[in-house]
């Protein structure tokens, strides 16, 4: 999250907003009035509005009230992760103010989602890949962290990838770079490891 997002005002010009976007390398405004936000304006806002594509093309003096989103969906900074990002996919929007109560206090891009599945998956450091496919029931987990505790390695991150047959593939990140001999011994345990391939 960008806090504090930067905000412009309704009376703000397009050509006053698309200049305060690129001084802060944003593409996404927040226009509020106080600290309560009444819409949002994004750089393809912009250009579309003072396009000749445009049926009706605006001034660059226009207010950005005239061409700014009306109808925002926001979120809160209690929401998990994953929420934001599934509200952003399912309404196919770029970013969402957080309030707290109709207070803005920042903003989400699809950039900082990216970051935090960074974050999330343990990518900011070196780690290794292995993927292994499992039944979908209980303690199958368990038995392919029991293997891989044995062989004194740590796991940081986990995600599973429900597919047919009632078969999960489970990515885990882990902290060796030397994963082929980690599924060497998957695979003597009987486990259909699918990265690395066997030699």
């Amino acid at each position: 999250m960008r806090d504090p997002a930067v905000t412009i005002p309704p009376g703000t010009s397009l050509a006053e907003a698309y200049r305060i976007m690129q001084h802060y390398d944003v593409r996404h405004l927040p226009v509020v009035q106080g600290d309560m936000p009444i819409g949002i304006v994004t750089d393809r806002d912009l250009r579309y509005a003072t396009s000749v594509l445009h049926p009706t093309p605006f001034s660059e003096e226009a207010d950005v009230s005239q061409v700014m989103a009306r109808n925002i969906i926001t979120t809160t900074p209690l929401d998990p992760v994953e929420e934001a990002a599934r509200l952003m996919r399912r309404n196919k929007i770029g970013c969402l103010p957080v309030l707290e109560g109709q207070k803005l206090i920042g903003i989400i891009t699809g950039t900082d989602l990216l970051d935090a599945i960074i974050r999330l998956t343990g990518l900011q450091r070196p780690t290794g890949r292995i993927a292994v496919q499992l039944p979908d029931t209980p303690g199958q987990l368990a038995r392919v962290a029991a293997i891989i505790d044995a062989q004194d390695v740590n796991i940081h991150s986990v995600l599973t990838y429900p597919n047919a047959n009632k078969q999960t593939l489970v990515i885990f990140r882990v902290d060796t770079l030397n994963t082929r001999a980690l599924a060497d011994t998957l695979r003597a345990s009987g486990l259909t490891v699918q990265w690395p391939p066997s030699d």
